[in-house]
């Protein structure tokens, strides 16, 4: 038996990996392992997995879709849960290159379901969607029972995109599925086009950081072990019958300010930010606040990092990989 894990480079997916390996699973991680951040972090990430047993990798980019069913040929019998992972992240770099959107989030999902629906043990889909479907609703906090038929970049409707896709297979083929909105994951092993990663760069170097709107925007901080628990808490509790998709936010559930983190970073790194206000981008929502009612009740998911904490555990690792 094996569980897929796809985007396993990644920042969440390579930590979902170790959680799975560490308890004895068998993990087939796919990613095509693309530049469109620091590569050799992507590299690093894989190199804390490939000696671990039970590890096997595939460089595969999901859009290829030939290669992919090539690839997991000789895993199709095997796989009984898979978490998918994979996307083009990023919510503004959606406006310089929307084609990388469409070819990963949207046919890489095509690609993705497609295979799933042809593996004959397969108990459960878990993938990634976004907090960013919900666009700019104002009611607070996000349920999922929300309208989010209003998005506001490409990214957010590739996700959205996603989530009716899946439930259209849902329907046709009967393939159990969890749709996750994220909301802002960090942590050690982080992404650096995420805002908290940019934001200590900056700080540390001694460089400006852009705050829009005085920092007063505000974003559910989650940790990335809360993140992890909750997916692999997810993944055991598949749809019951009649119940074939479903919509789960995940998150910390709590708003903090944007100039809260940076208050942070800087305390950890011991210097003080050189500040540069900014007004909002039209990519982007004021607050971000996750009702996690439903994933609680499903999954025992219980976030316990606060944000005063989870920063400084970023900040040890971030002085570690970048010398400072």
């Amino acid at each position: 038996m094996a569980i897929l894990v796809t985007g396993v480079a990644g920042f969440v997916g390579s930590h979902v990996a170790a959680a799975l390996l560490a308890r004895g699973e068998r993990v087939v991680g796919l990613d095509n392992v693309n530049s469109y951040y620091d590569v050799s972090l992507k590299e690093a990430r894989l190199a804390r997995l490939k000696p671990q047993p039970g590890f096997t990798f595939l460089r595969l980019d999901l859009a290829d879709r030939d290669a992919v069913f090539a690839g997991l040929a000789p895993e199709m019998e095997e796989i009984t849960e898979v978490i998918h992972l994979a996307a083009q992240a990023g919510v503004r770099y959606s406006m310089i290159d929307p084609y990388a959107y469409v070819a990963s989030n949207v046919m890489g999902h095509v690609v993705m379901l497609e295979a799933a629906r042809r593996m004959p043990k397969l108990r459960h889909l878990v993938y990634a969607s976004s907090s960013s479907v919900y666009g700019g609703n104002t009611r607070l906090p996000f349920r999922e029972t929300d309208p989010v038929e209003l998005p506001v970049s490409l990214y957010a409707a590739t996700k959205r995109a996603d989530e009716l896709i899946g439930q259209a297979y849902s329907h046709i083929y009967g393939l159990p599925q969890t749709g996750l909105r994220f909301f802002t994951v960090y942590g050690p092993w982080g992404r650096p086009d995420m805002a908290y990663y940019s934001f200590a760069k900056a700080i540390a170097a001694g460089e400006p950081i852009t705050l829009y709107e005085g920092g007063e925007l505000k974003r559910d901080f989650t940790y990335i072990d809360d993140i992890v628990q909750g997916v692999i808490g997810c993944m055991a509790h598949p749809p019951g019958p009649g119940e074939r998709a479903r919509l789960l936010n995940i998150g910390n559930n709590r708003a903090e300010r944007v100039l809260t983190l940076v208050r942070l970073l800087e305390e950890g790194l011991g210097r003080r930010a050189i500040i540069q206000d900014a007004p909002r981008p039209v990519a982007d929502v004021e607050e971000t606040f996750a009702d996690i009612s439903a994933i609680q009740k499903l999954a025992g998911f219980a976030p316990t990092t606060a944000l005063s904490e989870g920063i400084p555990k970023f900040v040890a690792w971030f002085r570690d990989w970048h010398g400072v």
